[in-house]
């Protein structure tokens, strides 16, 4: 088992992870009747996308002794209906300011981008990729 989620009314959950006791709690946005107090499905869904391409990144990275230590993200997402659903997900990915290659980029960039959650989520979902490297000419 992965996870239990309890239903704790008033359309927040409890996600416990089971291996690790951690928890989450989600909430409905307040665009969908919710309070917004916490990160709500769809959120997490598209904060999964960021968090799975930095991990796997990260393992390329160790395997090639690239330093992506401070790699921020920041993720929007973007919301349709008629049926509610995520339409997009940017994605922009700032390294720190450290000099990275051309290999070191283009192994970075296709790790990012065939990491698992990429490759699960609808086709229908936009999934818009920006790769911030550092200006080290203006450093």
């Amino acid at each position: 088992m992965t996870s239990t989620i309890v239903y704790l009314g008033n359309l927040r959950t409890e996600c416990t992870h089971v291996r690790s006791g951690q928890t989450i709690i989600t909430d409905a946005p307040p665009d969908n009747n919710g309070k917004g107090e916490a990160f709500s499905p769809t959120d997490l869904a598209a904060t999964s996308l960021g968090t799975c391409m930095v991990t796997i990144m990260g393992i390329a990275a160790n395997n090639h002794n690239i330093n992506i230590d401070q790699t921020r993200l920041e993720i929007t997402k973007h919301m349709a209906s008629d049926p509610r659903r995520i339409a997009a997900i940017d994605v922009n990915i700032i390294f720190p300011g450290i000099q990275y290659s051309k290999k070191d980029k283009k192994i970075l960039e296709v790790a990012g981008r065939t990491c698992p959650v990429a490759l699960s989520l609808h086709p229908d979902i936009q999934q818009n990729i920006t790769f911030v490297w550092p200006d080290m000419d203006n450093a």
